[in-house]
């Protein structure tokens, strides 16, 4: 598979998968709002609700997610390779230069953040600096410039918000049984029927959603790669990187359960219990398929 039908196919399961999300997310308001008898416009309020909470990160998550992890502003006397190799193809991919951080850590890592393109901001850390050569720190930059490129971060945070008004509705389904919120329980026929689903469904559609939201994931770091390797015009450089973060076992002490999603491969390796259970919900696919689906283009 070349590089543009890899693009091509990523992007079409991207869309597939957001289609079966709103579908998901549709069916669950239509039953639950029928059981509890409010039809489902009652969602509409979970669904404004969600989108008021994802305002303030949206807007301001960056600087949140750059303090939590106490990146500092790159000088580019003493970051060179990653200004001129960020310089060098963002122009390559029409991008406006994003401001630039570093992570004064040994693990090996890199991760965008920003709204859009005129607002991004490329992270690495001192390991991935120190230890890649120019090609491969080329392949990791290209990568991230890729995830500002196709407004990644945008499609996660309207994912959030699915996810995120999912579990609110579950939430205010189970409250309104419990404080007994069913108008004209009695005189609906059917009821019984669509209380059960409802029931299942608040037990389900949270893991579901999650489940939806990490294919998404998964296929935007597939996408990431082929974009990334279109840009260098040579796959070989993020192979070979992605082959050295395989190989580091040095887990990045400033990442967190909400941060390490952004970053190219998995920041806590596998030395603890966290690393274990995040592992059980990873964002990102197995490194050893990245590396074969680059060599293969």
């Amino acid at each position: 598979m070349n590089i543009y039908s890899q693009i091509s196919s990523n992007n079409t399961k991207t869309w597939i998968l957001m289609a079966g999300f709103v579908a998901f997310f549709a069916l669950i308001a239509w039953v639950m709002g029928e059981a509890l008898g409010y039809g489902s416009g009652y969602v509409g309020v979970a669904v404004v609700l969600s989108l008021l909470t994802s305002v303030g990160s949206y807007f301001w998550g960056d600087q949140l997610i750059l303090a939590m992890s106490g990146a500092r502003e790159a000088d580019r006397k003493r970051d060179f390779d990653l200004f001129t190799v960020t310089e060098n193809l963002a122009l390559a991919a029409g991008l406006p230069k994003p401001k630039l951080y570093v992570i004064d850590d040994t693990a090996m890592n890199a991760f965008a953040t920003g709204r859009d393109p005129e607002h991004a901001i490329v992270v690495a850390t001192t390991g991935i600096l120190q230890r890649l050569d120019r090609r491969e720190l080329e392949g990791v930059i290209a990568h991230e410039l890729s995830h500002v490129k196709n407004y990644d971060i945008r499609l996660l945070l309207v994912v959030g918000v699915l996810v995120g008004t999912i579990a609110f509705v579950t939430d205010w389904f189970l409250r309104s049984l419990w404080w007994g919120g069913r108008r004209n329980r009695e005189e609906r026929s059917g009821g019984g029927a669509f209380m059960l689903i409802g029931i299942v469904l608040t037990i389900l559609a949270p893991i579901l959603a999650t489940i939806i939201k990490l294919a998404i994931s998964r296929q935007r770091e597939y996408l990431a790669d082929a974009s990334g390797a279109l840009i260098t015009r040579y796959p070989e450089g993020l192979a070979r990187a992605l082959e050295k973060l395989a190989g580091d076992r040095e887990v990045l002490e400033a990442a967190t359960n909400a941060t390490a999603h952004l970053y190219i491969t998995n920041p806590f390796k596998d030395k603890n219990f966290g690393a274990w259970f995040a592992g059980l919900f990873d964002t990102h696919p197995p490194i050893e398929e990245r590396i074969k689906r680059l060599r293969n283009m």
